[in-house]
């Protein structure tokens, strides 16, 4: 098969097509790979930063989508995402033709969700699931306030919300975005102004996902109700936030931080996160390109805005 093969760290070519002789070992799956992203992770083994990673020449790539060929686990032409397992930091990666993974690196792919979709929000979707389901803990009935809601973790926030059975959603928004993409993901939206104070019509709510910090924080806190927890995910509106202690100790609130570096995904979790975003129809800005062209990959990475992705098309070597 071909592959891209990590030849060398630092400048000059490093990434070259080749091709690679493959042989899936005992507890291995063959993955006739489709497509795979281009993430920070790989910019970091590239850089060759990781104590724990592959000296070259490997195959780098840590996630992408594809089905199966050949497996004691799978049958064969089942589409599986790859994810986990030191794949491309340990191991050989997904940025070839094929893969041989660990089998426990296999996940399957729900029905009605496209593997490059997949493969593009699987990094947001998996920061979405853990600050819902494992930190926030948001449960059947319960009132959830998403802010930031447009961004794509706002809105897989908002898509894990209702699949853990929340029973209302409310998106934030501020006064000069459009709220369009929010068509079925929230059943109110509440807008926030340039300065970051929320709106009186704000109802009370059991718990807030809060993807933007700052003053935001504050006005959102104002309306959880006793015992309700505040979910610390992101800081883009800023890095301070007043907390009114008052408030806090009166009411018996958590405020619970997301750190995904200290998380560990257990098994099971990228199936379930796929399965909760499956039938949101949330879908990324992806950015598709060629397996040869890797390098103009890496550049598009380092220059998209945030909630772009970049993929590479393994069918086009």
């Amino acid at each position: 098969m071909r592959g891209l093969v990590l030849r060398c760290y630092g400048p000059g070519q490093q990434l070259k097509v080749e091709e690679v002789e493959l042989v899936a070992g005992e507890g291995e799956t063959l993955v006739q790979m489709q497509y795979a992203s281009v993430t920070q992770l790989d910019r970091t083994v590239l850089a060759g930063k990781l104590a724990q990673q592959l000296q070259p020449p490997f195959v780098p790539g840590s996630e992408g989508a594809g089905v199966v060929v050949s497996s004691a686990v799978y049958e064969a032409g089942t589409p599986v995402v790859v994810r986990g397992g030191g794949v491309g930091v340990s191991r050989p990666g997904t940025w070839g033709q094929l893969a041989a993974v660990p089998d426990a690196s296999l996940h399957l792919l729900p029905a009605g969700l496209e593997p490059a979709a997949a493969v593009a929000m699987l990094a947001a979707a998996l920061t979405a699931h853990t600050a819902v389901r494992r930190v926030g803990q948001i449960v059947q009935n319960e009132t959830v306030v998403i802010t930031g809601a447009t961004g794509l973790v706002g809105r897989l926030c908002a898509a894990v919300a209702r699949a853990a059975g929340a029973m209302k959603v409310i998106g934030l928004a501020r006064n000069d975005e459009s709220v369009q993409l929010l068509d079925g993901l929230v059943d109110q939206i509440v807008r926030v102004d340039e300065l970051g104070q929320v709106g009186r019509e704000l109802p009370w709510c059991n718990a807030a996902i809060d993807t933007v910090g700052g003053p935001v924080t504050s006005g959102v806190m104002s309306h959880i109700t006793p015992g309700g927890r505040l979910v610390a995910l992101g800081y883009t509106a800023g890095e301070f936030a007043t907390l009114d202690l008052h408030q806090l100790i009166g009411r018996d609130l958590r405020v619970l931080p997301v750190n995904m570096q200290r998380t560990t995904i257990e098994p099971g979790t990228v199936t379930q996160v796929l399965t909760d975003i499956a039938p949101s129809q949330v879908r990324p800005d992806v950015e598709l390109v060629a397996a040869p062209l890797v390098e103009d990959a890496l550049d598009l990475l380092a220059g998209a805005p945030t909630d772009r992705r970049v993929l590479l098309d393994l069918g086009r070597f």
